[in-house]
């Protein structure tokens, strides 16, 4: 049975739908970068699964995080949330993520 995304903890792995019906191939990130390239270039689609990712993505900075107080943190993070917005301008839950 195939799964869009999965959470691991301290990656993300998804279903590549560039190569669907034909090959089932996931693919691993493990950080927000990978992950908002992943929606780049178009690994995962559909608005759902793409605010899913960006939250897994975000969720990925946040733990991976070396801020040093609360505003380096969040500044840190809004900085995340920008480079999302950016990787799929259309995606309404994208931005809905993000808002939340």
């Amino acid at each position: 049975m195939y799964y869009t995304i999965k959470w691991n903890g301290d990656s993300v792995s998804m279903l590549d739908q560039r190569f669907l019906p034909t090959q089932e191939i996931y693919r691993t990130y493990g950080s927000y970068a990978d992950v908002a390239g992943a929606i780049t270039d178009m690994v995962i689609r559909g608005a759902p699964a793409i605010g899913i990712a960006a939250a897994m993505g975000i969720a990925l900075a946040a733990g991976k995080s070396q801020a040093k107080n609360m505003e380096e943190f969040r500044k840190e993070l809004e900085r995340v949330m920008d480079i999302f917005s950016k990787t799929r301008p259309t995606a309404v839950n994208l931005f809905w993520t993000i808002k939340r």
